[in-house]
């Protein structure tokens, strides 16, 4: 129950962060997507279905705040990214730092793609090529440098959380 409110203190955190500081530190109006970090290293970290919960929270969250009227779809893709991210945590090492990197770069990148596919290709805006450009390859590059800092500290929190628990047993 400890580690289900930490978790969800920290979905919250992320996605304020998200929605603030790094909105007011935007280099081109990219903004790294600390939700994806956080479901894909948690997924990584944890299994599927503990991905697939961080994953819903922060998609509900992004659909509630950014969803224009539609709820579920951004909890869909986080979900799917909680998920595939959790198909690998049998081969997660903690200090390996490049199996996780790896992931969230990829996790963004579909993200977006999947994001694109679904708000402008299905309403016939099909540049693809400006928006891997312009929106999807800088997101994915601000992103991964913002991994390096972050994924430390959900480590970092995971370990404590286990010591604790540990301790409690």
């Amino acid at each position: 129950m400890k580690r289900k409110i930490i978790e969800l203190i920290l979905i919250f955190v992320c996605f304020i962060l998200q929605c603030t500081f790094f909105k007011a530190i935007a280099l081109g109006g990219i903004v790294p997507n600390l939700l994806v970090i956080i479901t894909a290293s948690f997924g990584l970290m944890h299994g599927q279905k503990e991905g697939m919960y961080v994953g819903f929270i922060s998609g509900l969250l992004t659909d509630i705040m950014f969803g224009n009227g539609i709820i579920g779809l951004y909890a869909l893709i986080y979900v799917f990214v909680g998920y595939f991210n959790g198909l690998l945590s049998r081969i997660f090492y903690p200090e390996d730092i490049k199996l996780p990197l790896f992931l969230i770069t990829i996790s963004d990148f579909l993200y977006c793609f999947i994001c694109y596919i679904l708000t402008f290709l299905l309403r016939s805006r099909l540049d693809l090529g400006y928006y891997l450009i312009h929106i999807i390859f800088p997101e994915m590059i601000f992103t991964v440098l913002i991994t390096l800092v972050v994924y430390k500290g959900i480590l970092n929190l995971e370990t404590w959380i286990e010591e604790t628990e540990d301790e409690e047993n």
